[in-house]
C-alpha cells in the first residue's frame, strides 16, 4: 500500500496525468456556499449537488452518500454527504467519520473503474470541524487499500 501524497496547491487543479476524482465532503441539508464547495463553484457550477438534494425523495441522498459529476473530459468531481448539517451545536460538529467511511466506498469502486486517482482537500476538517487524525487512516483503507493514488491538497503558499 501507498501512502498519501501531500501537496501544496489548489485541489480544483489536480496535478498529473490521467483521469482524475475531486472529492469533497457536502452537507446533508443541501447548503453550498464554505469552504472548499466556493472553490469548486468557481470552476463548475453546483447544479448537480442542488439537483441530487431537491430530488432526494427519489434517490439516495444522505449521508453516506456518494454522487460522481462528470466536470470535463478527464475530470470528475464526488460529492460525498459526510456531515450533519453545517453548525456546531448540542451534538458537537458537523462531521460524521462513519458516513466518510460509508461515502469513500463507492469513490474507491468509481477511482478503479475508471483508472483515476483521488484529488482532495482535508475532507472533513474545514467548516464540518473533523480532525485529520480521524479521516485519514479511512482513507488509507478505503482508498489506498484498493490501489488508488491519493493526493491532499493543503491551500496556501
Amino acid at each position: 500500500m501507498s501512502a498519501i501524497t501531500y501537496v501544496r496547491g489548489d485541489a480544483t487543479v489536480p496535478l498529473g496525468r490521467g483521469v482524475k476524482l475531486i472529492a469533497h465532503v457536502c452537507n446533508d441539508i443541501g447548503g453550498w456556499g464554505k469552504g472548499f464547495v466556493l472553490a469548486l463553484s468557481n470552476r463548475w457550477p453546483e447544479a448537480a449537488y442542488r439537483r441530487w438534494h431537491r430530488e432526494r425523495a427519489v434517490n439516495d441522498f444522505g449521508l453516506g452518500a456518494t454522487q460522481f459529476v462528470e466536470v470535463g473530459r478527464y475530470v470528475w468531481v464526488a460529492n460525498m454527504i459526510g456531515q450533519r448539517g453545517t453548525r456546531a451545536g448540542s451534538k458537537g460538529v458537523p462531521v460524521r467519520y462513519e458516513a466518510i467511511d460509508a461515502a469513500l466506498v463507492p469513490l474507491a469502486e468509481k477511482a478503479v473503474e475508471l483508472g483515476a486517482s483521488v484529488h482532495m482537500p482535508r475532507i472533513g476538517c474545514g467548516p464540518a470541524g473533523g480532525k485529520w487524525s480521524r479521516v485519514e487512516p479511512l482513507i488509507a483503507e478505503r482508498l489506498l487499500g484498493k490501489g488508488v493514488a491519493v493526493t491532499v491538497y493543503d491551500h496556501g503558499t
